[in-house]
């Protein structure tokens, strides 16, 4: 039996298959949970088709565009016909304008800043607030577990910029959201992950950065092409094993952020 055993976990942000949330998905899968997995615009046919990979505990691919309030209600809708209750969601989202990012912090119109502010910090209290009924509902030793992506906000780093600001704020809305769903037994934590090469990762300018200096600085070394530390370390937050915990940060990142 696995440590997922029953469980029923929406996974966002799925792209491909090099993706941290694809990573996350697997091992769900493999612990034993059912999972589906949500897409928006474009990129739902590129979840669709990664999707095939994770095989039959798939339950299904829905389309959800956080920016389209209508698009949450219909995956709501889509989760408790299949699922009946969540026991997990997996908040594995940004997105910035390109000007928000390795342009410094004056040029940015107010315009991208908000794109960049709802898809990727206001969508976890959209998603939180709209699957709130279902997560009620959770089965799950010690009730249902949020878990949202995060990159160290706690300091800022070259060419991140307004995107740093967003993972600051997303840390800031963690604690805030597990204040009000706690006593519903709804769980809400982050995972603030060393860089991966993803394709979200590709566009940030500078990336390579990153890549050269940050296994050299982290304790424990760092691998850009493996995610599944971060993987695992989402197992234990969806799980019971860490029923006691909200509204922390965890870093997966070889002990970089404790290095002055």
């Amino acid at each position: 039996m696995g440590l997922l055993s029953n469980h029923k976990i929406l996974v966002t942000g799925v792209l491909t298959d090099d993706s941290i949330a694809f990573g996350i998905a697997q091992r769900a899968i493999e612990e034993g949970a059912e999972v589906i997995l949500s897409g928006a615009g474009r990129g739902l046919n590129l979840t669709k088709r990664i999707a095939k990979k994770l095989g039959d505990s798939v339950g299904e691919v829905i389309e959800m565009d956080v920016t389209e309030p209508d698009q949450i209600a219909a995956a709501v809708a889509s989760v408790e016909e299949r699922f009946g209750r969540l026991d997990g969601l997996v908040h594995a989202i940004g997105y910035a304008p390109q000007s928000c990012l390795g342009s410094g912090m004056f040029v940015a119109p107010f315009d991208d800043v908000k794109v960049a502010m709802q898809i990727s910090t206001y969508s976890l209290a959209a998603l939180v607030g709209a699957f709130r009924p279902l997560l009620v509902k959770s089965t799950a030793l010690g009730g249902a577990s949020v878990i949202a992506l995060d990159f160290d906000g706690s300091r800022a780093y070259p060419m991140y910029d307004w995107m740093g600001v967003m993972k600051a704020g997303l840390e800031s809305l963690g604690r805030y959201l597990a204040f009000e769903v706690g006593p519903d037994k709804i769980r809400v934590n982050m995972i603030a992950a060393g860089p991966i090469r993803t394709m979200a990762a590709k566009s940030i300018p500078g990336f390579q950065n990153f890549e050269d200096t940050w296994a050299d600085r982290a304790p424990l070394g760092w691998d850009v092409n493996d995610s599944s530390s971060v993987a695992d370390t989402s197992i234990a937050y969806l799980s019971p094993l860490l029923r006691g915990t909200t509204g922390g940060i965890v870093h997966v990142d070889g002990g970089h952020h404790a290095v002055g």
